[in-house]
């Protein structure tokens, strides 16, 4: 790529794109963690402070390319979650299984919903915060419309209500499945501790297997959360 200065509004995008699609490259070698802007720099090819023109921080990359992510794996359960034969609870437990296991083959997306909260929008304006909530609003109505395809006895809150806390558990169980060098070494020598090492997917199947269960037996329809949030109207999961 010729790194002359994007003057265009079209070069200026395809300067971000590129930007973007080396970042997902290296999430691939190392955890978001240890990804720094020097380094992506280095490999953009680009001066730290000229990165920092299309992006204002390490983390609104990384953000952004969260929201990418989502939509990806958003457009491979279209194809996924078709509607089934079966009762409630065996359509409520298929949904858990192909959520939790498309969710495992998307290490990328699990790490960067791992940081989100406590990282990413740590180091970001209040613009860029805000544009990815909007978009992550959009992607959990997206998917709250394919988990009422599959399990239309979900109400519409109840469904946005699932979405939820399918970040959560995804956020909560991968950095728990990712032992430490140290602890990994004691495996073969402890088998009491080996055994705590869970499977991600086994995990975040079995949290949604019962949120599921516990959605469908309440049916309470209620925002997620003790009530709407501030500012925000009841109908939040709600196009």
């Amino acid at each position: 790529m010729d790194f002359q200065r994007a003057r265009s509004d079209e070069q200026r995008a395809q300067r971000r794109r590129h930007i973007l699609e080396v970042t997902a490259g290296m999430l691939t070698e190392m955890p978001v963690a240890q990804l720094s802007l020097n380094e992506l720099s280095r490999r953009v090819g680009l001066a730290k402070a000229n990165v920092l023109r299309y992006f204002e921080s390490r983390e609104a990359i990384l953000l952004q390319l969260l929201d990418a992510e989502l939509r990806d794996w958003l457009t491979e359960l279209e194809e996924a979650l078709t509607p089934v034969q079966g009762t409630p609870r065996e359509r409520g437990d298929r949904l858990a299984r192909v959520l939790a296991e498309t969710l495992a083959e998307r290490p990328v997306l699990c790490d960067l919903i791992s940081a989100q909260a406590a990282v990413l929008e740590r180091n970001v304006s209040a613009q860029v915060a805000i544009e990815h909530k909007y978009a992550t609003l959009r992607s959990f109505r997206a998917l709250a419309g394919l988990a009422r395809r599959c399990l239309p006895e979900l109400g519409p809150e109840d469904a946005f209500r699932l979405t939820g806390f399918i970040s959560l558990a995804a956020s909560a169980a991968w950095p728990y499945i990712q032992p430490s060098q140290a602890l990994t070494a004691e495996y073969p020598d402890d088998p009491v501790v080996a055994a705590m090492h869970v499977d991600f997917a086994g995990v975040v199947r079995q949290i949604l297997e019962v949120s599921i269960s516990g959605l469908l037996e309440r049916r309470e329809d209620v925002p997620l959360g003790a009530g709407p949030l501030a500012g925000i109207p009841h109908g939040i999961g709600q196009e």
